[in-house]
């Protein structure tokens, strides 16, 4: 296998990966709606650092050990279900209080940092990305060449794709935000979003390594 042939094969499994709903388009699409264009695109940018560090962790060997440490990964997702939930019940609670719902992490206006940050942070707490690189990326090695530079081209395919995902969702939030931001189906968005990410902790932290 060539390095083209295994970047190409590896993008048709990322991409199924991308379009399948999942946290990362939940952060993007409730900050696009809350925030707006710019720190979507923050959080997005964040969340792709973080695949990127897990990509070159599985490729020094780091996510095996997560795979082969039942503590480690416990550890991992005890933190990311924990977050998770910060996160989601933040959002949920918000939405009874007077003024705009909006946890936190996402108050300072104008800033990309905390959307960044927050991105970053929920895709390195997330156990379950580690996994899928630590399985896949084997799979994608050609021979004679440096898994390190594997670990960091294989990701970065992958952000390529989600970043594409990630700007279509804001684009077309972005023509809907007027509407999306109605006192009522502002608190609304916010409750739904509140409930996915508690339930997406409930799943992290049901799983097994």
């Amino acid at each position: 296998m060539s390095v083209p042939e295994a970047l190409l094969q590896f993008a048709m499994v990322a991409a199924l990966l991308t379009v399948i709903p999942g946290l990362d388009t939940v952060l993007v699409l409730r900050t696009a709606i809350s925030r707006g264009r710019g720190p979507a695109f923050a959080t997005a940018a964040g969340i792709c650092t973080g695949t990127v560090a897990w990509g070159v962790a599985a490729a020094l060997g780091a996510s095996a050990l997560l795979a082969a440490s039942e503590t480690a990964f416990t550890v991992l997702k005890i933190a990311g279900a924990c977050y998770m939930a910060f996160l989601g019940i933040s959002m949920f609670i918000r939405t009874f209080r007077r003024g705009p719902a909006m946890p936190t992490e996402l108050v300072a206006a104008g800033s990309a940092r905390a959307p960044f940050l927050t991105g970053v942070t929920t895709s390195l707490l997330n156990p379950k990305v580690g996994v899928f690189y630590m399985a896949m990326i084997p799979q994608f090695l050609p021979q004679d060449v440096p898994p390190l530079l594997m670990g960091v081209l294989l990701p970065l395919v992958h952000n390529v794709e989600g970043m594409l995902w990630f700007a279509g969702i804001i684009v077309a939030t972005h023509y809907a935000r007027r509407w999306l931001q109605s006192p009522a189906v502002g608190k609304a968005t916010d409750r739904i979003a509140g409930v996915v990410l508690v339930a997406f902790a409930a799943k992290i932290a049901a799983s097994k390594a």
